[in-house]
């Protein structure tokens, strides 16, 4: 790949939420001959660059692996539903074209009726396409989904009951956010900014199982 090729394709990233501690890894654009060929990729298959190349962290078993699709009808967005494990208090989805359960939170797909079941996702910022990009209006700095829009996740169904913006390093202190609720599901992805540079807040999206799924 050329540099000329590569300037128009590297893509700038913005890390995903953190929980607990509060640790919010940094991500951002780097020069287009700094871009080395095995970096992941957004769902357009460009490169997507970290500022900082993250230390694997042990016990860290996330994999992109789907158990079913994660589908937004009215967005357009359907991709692999993955798994991730919360790992050192920091919520980092390990790949930019799939959301993911957070199994360490909550309850499974399969166990819906029964508590919080918690999906992950990243977007990006400078041209970069994330699942999270699906979900986010930039410009007016919040949701795209609307009150009342569909969420399948493994099989699973829900309505959209509402959305909020949430300062990250008070993300983890949302006390209401991580109580385990019966037939909820909550999508939480970066809410990328006009002016582009890194996030600060997170959006998060809370939905309610349909009835004929819930039994």
């Amino acid at each position: 790949m050329t540099a000329r090729t590569r300037s128009r394709v590297v893509q700038g990233v913005l890390a995903i939420a953190a929980v607990a501690a509060i640790a919010v890894a940094a991500f951002a654009l780097l020069t287009p001959p700094a871009a080395p060929a095995d970096l992941p990729v957004d769902m357009a298959g460009r490169p997507v660059v970290p500022d900082v190349v993250p230390t694997p962290a042990s016990g860290d078993t996330s994999t992109t692996s789907g158990i079913g699709q994660f589908q937004v009808p009215s967005t357009g967005l359907d991709v692999p539903l993955g798994v991730m494990d919360v790992v050192s208090g920091t919520i980092d989805p390990p790949g930019f074209t799939s959301a993911y359960w957070i199994r360490s939170m909550g309850v499974s797909p399969a166990n819906a009726a029964d508590g919080t079941v918690y999906v992950a996702m990243h977007s990006l910022r400078n041209g970069g396409i994330g699942p999270g990009n699906y979900l986010i209006d930039v410009e007016r700095g919040r949701s795209s989904l609307a009150v009342g829009d569909v969420i399948e996740a493994a099989g699973a169904s829900y309505r959209v009951t509402g959305a909020r913006d949430v300062l990250k390093s008070e993300l983890g202190a949302d006390t209401d956010l991580w109580s385990d609720k019966p037939g909820r599901l909550v999508v939480i992805t970066c809410l990328q900014r006009p002016e582009g540079g890194p996030s600060t807040h997170n959006v998060v999206i809370e939905a309610t199982l349909a009835a004929s799924a819930a039994g």
